[in-house]
C-alpha cells in the first residue's frame, strides 16, 4: 500500500480521481508516495508519484467519455460541452509533460540530484515520467475511436486498467504501466536513497523543509547548481498532518521530539499562503516558546521558495509580511485583547450576550494544550471565525506541569472525537536519551500506569526512538555547587572545541535560582566567565524572555519550565538535588518537569547534582546498575 499525501482525498474530487487515487494506494508498493494535487511552484497537476524503483512520474487526470471528444491531435483537443458548445483545451498528455519538464528542470538545478559525469551528465539520476488517466473510457474505446494514433498506450491508462471491479483489471499490469512512463526507457541501477528522496521533497514543498546548510549557486558550465547538506525534512506523517490538519478543529497529540511545534507552525505557513486574508494567531503558555516559534515563523515565511533564483548577496533583503500572530496566552489578552486573566469570566458573559467588542480569528493554533485551562480554550473558541472553524491544538499529556481540568468539548464546544492523530516517533533525541527520559518517568510517574500507546483522550504516550544512537547520558555527583559549576563549564568548553557543538545550542537548566544559602545562578555565571564561555540567561526577567535569540553565539540559562518546546544539541541539568522541590507538593509535576528538561537535548546531556532528594537517589541507583555492568564486562 503506498503512502498517499494527503491521507484521504477531497469530497469535492471527482468520482474518477477517487477512483483512481484509492487504486494506486492499495495496489502501488509500500515505498512510493502519492501526492494528489500539490502545489508546486505555481502548478498544481493531478497526480505526482515519487518511488526509489520508480523516479518520478505526473499523472494527468481526465473523466472525458467518448460523446464528449469531438476531434483531438497531439497538442490540442476539441470537447463537446454540456450546454452543447464547443471548447478547446489542450492535450491531457502534453499538459502532463509540462508539468513534468517544469520539475524536472527544477530539480536539474541541485547538483546533488544530478549526474556529474558520462553520458548523462547534468541529466537527472533518476527518470522522470508522464501520462494521463482517462476514467471513463475503457481500451475498447480507445481503439474503435482511434485514440492510440494520437496518445501511444504506454502513456495512458483506461479505467479498465485502473478499475479493481473490472475484469480485466490486473495489479502487475498496473504496475508495470507506471514504471514504464518515460519518453527515454530507462530503468534505474540503484534505487533512489531516502536522503535523494528527501531532498526531492525538500525543493517541490518547502513546507516540509526543517534545515539544510547550502553554499551560494554559482553558474558553471551553463548550469546553476547548488549545494546542499545536512537536509532535514519532514517525515511523511508530519508532512500530511501539516498538509491536511486544516479543515475545521483538529487535535495532534505527540510525545517530546515528535515535531508538533514544527508541524503547528508549517500548518500556519501554508494557511497563511493559501488564505492570505485570514488573520492567524499561534498561543502558547510560556513567553520564551512563543519567542521560538515566532522565529521559526518569520525563518520559513523569508526563506525562498526557490532556493536557486535567490539573491544571497543581499543579506537585508525586504522582510515578507504575513498575517500570523504569535503571542503567549497572557501577552495576548493584555496587549490585544486588553484584558487580565480575572476578566476572563466577565468577558465570556458580554461575548455571550454580544456586547463585547473583540477581534476575531479565521485560525487558531495552540501549542502546548496540556497547560491551558478550560476558561482559557472556552475565550480562545469564542473569538474563532464560525464559519471557518480552523482550531489546531497540540499536546504532550507527559509534560504536563500545570493542573488542568480537561474536556475540550465543554471547553471548545467543538468535538475531536475522530478528529485526532497520534505523534508517538521522538525525532529530537538520539535512542539512548528517549530511553533514559522515559525510564525515568515510568518509574518515577504515578501516572505510569495510564500510559497505553492507543489514541484516547487523556492517555501518556509511550515515546517511539528513531534509529539515531549517541552517547549515554551522563549523570554526574559532586561535593558541592561551586564544583558541579566548574564541571558543567568545562564541560561546555571540551564540547565547543572538541566537538565543535556551537554554544547557540546549549543549553543550561535549573530548578531554582538560588536557596537560603546558596545562590546557584551566581555560581554558575562566575564558572562560565572563568572558562571564557558568554551565555545569556534567558529567564532573568520578563524582557529576557522576549529578547531570547535561540542562535545567537551565547550558552542559554534557563528554568526548566521556560524550556517547554525548544531543543538543543547539548543539554546540562543542575542541582538535580532540588528536585522534587520541597516548597513543591505536586511531586508529578516535579516529574513532568524533568522529564521536560531531558528531552531538550538532542546528541548531549548532563545531569549532575551535589546533595541527596528523591530524584538523585533514582539516579545512584542508575550509577550503580553501570559501574556493574562495566565490572561485568572486565571480569567477562
Amino acid at each position: 500500500m503506498a503512502y498517499t499525501i494527503p491521507e484521504s482525498i477531497r469530497s469535492t474530487a471527482t468520482a474518477g480521481e477517487r477512483l483512481l487515487f484509492r487504486t494506486l494506494k492499495t495496489y502501488l508498493p509500500e515505498d512510493f508516495i502519492v501526492y494528489y494535487e500539490p502545489e508546486i511552484h505555481g502548478k498544481r497537476p493531478d497526480f505526482v508519484i515519487i518511488g526509489p524503483d520508480l523516479g518520478l512520474i505526473v499523472l494527468e487526470v481526465k473523466d472525458y467519455t467518448k460523446n464528449t471528444i469531438l476531434q483531438i491531435n497531439h497538442d490540442e483537443w476539441l470537447l463537446h460541452t454540456s450546454t452543447g458548445s464547443q471548447t478547446a483545451v489542450k492535450s491531457p498528455l502534453k499538459q502532463a509533460r509540462e508539468y513534468v519538464f517544469h520539475i524536472a528542470d527544477f530539480l536539474k538545478k541541485d547538483k546533488n540530484l544530478i549526474n556529474l559525469e558520462g553520458k548523462y551528465k547534468y541529466q537527472l539520476k533518476f527518470p522522470f515520467g508522464f501520462g494521463a488517466v482517462f476514467t471513463r473510457l475503457t481500451q475498447k474505446d480507445f481503439i474503435e475511436n482511434d485514440l492510440y494514433s494520437v496518445i501511444e498506450p504506454s502513456f495512458c491508462l483506461t479505467r479498465d486498467e485502473i478499475d479493481p471491479e473490472k475484469e480485466g483489471f490486473s495489479e502487475e499490469i498496473l504496475i508495470e504501466k507506471i514504471l514504464n512512463m518515460f519518453s527515454v526507457p530507462y530503468r534505474l541501477r540503484e534505487p533512489l536513497t531516502k536522503g535523494e528522496i528527501d531532498t526531492i521533497r525538500f525543493h517541490l514543498f518547502p513546507e516540509v523543509r526543517i534545515s539544510a546548510e547550502f553554499k551560494q549557486p554559482v553558474p558553471y558550465q551553463d548550469q546553476l547548481l547548488l549545494s546542499l547538506h545536512d537536509i532535514r525534512t519532514m517525515d511523511l506523517h508530519q508532512e500530511n498532518l501539516a498538509k491536511q490538519i486544516g479543515d475545521k478543529n483538529r487535535l495532534i497529540r505527540g510525545v517530546a521530539g515528535s515535531g508538533k511545534t514544527l508541524i503547528l507552525s508549517s500548518r500556519a505557513k501554508i494557511l497563511a499562503k493559501e488564505q492570505p486574508d485570514w488573520k492567524i494567531l499561534i498561543l502558547c503558555y510560556n513567553i520564551s516558546l512563543s519567542r521560538n516559534i515566532e522565529q521559526m515563523i518569520f525563518h520559513m515565511m523569508n526563506e525562498p521558495d526557490n532556493l536557486f533564483d535567490f539573491d544571497f548577496s543581499k543579506e537585508d533583503a525586504v522582510k515578507k509580511q504575513h498575517n500570523i500572530i504569535v503571542r503567549n496566552f497572557h501577552s495576548w489578552l493584555k496587549n490585544d485583547l486588553k484584558i487580565t486573566e480575572g476578566n476572563i469570566p466577565g468577558v465570556l458573559e458580554k461575548i455571550k450576550n454580544g456586547e463585547a467588542i473583540l477581534p476575531k480569528y479565521d485560525a487558531i493554533l495552540i501549542d502546548e494544550g496540556q497547560d491551558f485551562e478550560a476558561s482559557w480554550f472556552e475565550l480562545v473558541s469564542s473569538l474563532l471565525n464560525p464559519d471557518t472553524k480552523s482550531l489546531l491544538l497540540v499536546e504532550d499529556r507527559a509534560q504536563t506541569i500545570y493542573k488542568r481540568k480537561r474536556s475540550y468539548l465543554q471547553d471548545t464546544g467543538l468535538s475531536f472525537q475522530g478528529r485526532s492523530k497520534v505523534l508517538n516517533i521522538n525525532y529530537r533525541n538520539t535512542a539512548q536519551i528517549v530511553k533514559f527520559a522515559w525510564d525515568f518517568y515510568k518509574t518515577n510517574s504515578s501516572l505510569k500506569y495510564k500510559v497505553v500507546n492507543k489514541e484516547f483522550e487523556g492517555e501518556i504516550i509511550a515515546p517511539q526512538s528513531t534509529r539515531r544512537r549517541g552517547v549515554e547520558p551522563a549523570i554526574i555527583k559532586k561535593d558541592n555547587f561551586f564544583q558541579e559549576a566548574q564541571l558543567v563549564a568545562k564541560q561546555i568548553s571540551r564540547l565547543h572545541k572538541e566537538k565543535n557543538v556551537p554554544l547557540s545550542e546549549v543549553l543550561i537548566l535549573y530548578r531554582i535560582k538560588k536557596s537560603y544559602h546558596t545562590s546557584y545562578i551566581d555560581i554558575l555565571q562566575k564558572a562560565l566567565k572563568e572558562q571564557g564561555i558568554e551565555y545569556f540567561w534567558l529567564t532573568e526577567n520578563n524582557d529576557s524572555k522576549r529578547n531570547f535569540d535561540k542562535d545567537d553565539d551565547r550558552v542559554k540559562i534557563s528554568t526548566i519550565d521556560s524550556s517547554k518546546g525548544l531543543d538543543f544539541q547539548a543539554v546540562f541539568i543542575v542541582n538535580i538535588d532540588n528536585m522534587p522541590f520541597a516548597l513543591e507538593e505536586d511531586v508529578e509535576r516535579e516529574v513532568s518537569l524533568l522529564y521536560i528538561g531531558m528531552t531538550r537535548a538532542k546528541e548531549y546531556l548532563c545531569l549532575s547534582y551535589s546533595g541527596e532528594s528523591e530524584f538523585t537517589k533514582y539516579f545512584e541507583g542508575l550509577l550503580i546498575e553501570r559501574q556493574s555492568g562495566k565490572t561485568d564486562e572486565k571480569s567477562g
